[in-house]
């Protein structure tokens, strides 16, 4: 690791009259935002509001893109036509590139959400068809899995991979997330999420449900806003990041 580690997390996921975690709190802590385009979740007003507080704390500003479907939160694979898919990954950017143009910021990079997330580690044709709706809207840096086919696409398509782990996900053998369905999908305990953070900080692992020790070259570390205590986990995580010597800065 090279001493410095982004904070990111999944934001502005609410929808109209509901809410999804304390967006306002969260992004004291955090150094990247997740910002949900109002395809999964998030809508207009919500984007905005979002992007106005980031750009309050010098926070940076992602497209949190996924597919069209408000029913599941975007947690449900869609086979799609590839194109049909880069094209609305494009509309996503575009439209939170709006707000936060509005807001006096930009969008510095893009993150796919929930099951597009984990249908690129291993669908080439989704994969590829993100990092060519991303390439359509500019030169922007890519979140991914470390090893996915989504990554090596963004590289192919001469975009910058930025390479992720996740804080309070479980990790299976291979390097993939714990599907949610399952009981150890999450890390609920704060300290746990703590120890995994330093841990990755200090040496580059990170450890599966199985007990196999990873190897993880990440930038960036994913915290979710949506499950009980985020905040004041978030906030114990950087603070011990920091105590370790690590600047928690964004990576774009």
């Amino acid at each position: 690791m090279s001493g410095a580690l982004d904070l990111n997390a999944d934001i502005g996921e609410g929808f109209g009259q509901w809410r999804v975690g304390d967006d306002y709190a969260l992004l004291e802590v955090i150094t990247s935002a997740n910002v949900a385009c109002g395809f999964h979740a998030g809508d207009a007003s919500s984007m905005r509001r979002v992007c106005e507080w980031a750009a309050e704390r010098g926070v940076a500003v992602g497209a949190q893109v996924g597919y069209r479907d408000l029913a599941g939160f975007g947690r449900r694979f869609i086979e799609m036509d590839p194109t049909q898919l880069a094209d609305e990954v494009l509309y996503q950017i575009g439209a939170l590139q709006a707000c936060a143009r509005a807001a006096g910021t930009t969008v510095s990079y893009v993150k796919p959400h929930g099951a597009l997330y984990n249908a690129t580690v291993h669908h080439i044709a989704q994969a590829e068809a993100v990092a060519s709706g991303v390439r359509a809207f500019g030169a922007l840096p890519v979140l991914g899995l470390p090893g996915s086919q989504l990554l090596a696409a963004v590289e192919k398509a001469g975009l910058e991979p930025v390479a992720e782990a996740f804080g309070d996900r479980g990790y299976t053998p291979e390097g993939t997330l714990v599907p949610r369905s399952r009981p150890d999908a999450m890390l609920t305990r704060t300290a746990d999420v703590v120890d995994r953070a330093a841990r990755l900080a200090s040496a580059g692992e990170i450890v599966a449900v199985d007990g196999t020790v990873l190897r993880v070259d990440a930038r960036s570390l994913c915290l979710h806003g949506d499950t009980p205590g985020a905040v004041d986990m978030a906030r114990r995580v950087r603070a011990g990041l920091e105590s370790a010597g690590v600047r928690v800065e964004a990576f774009a």
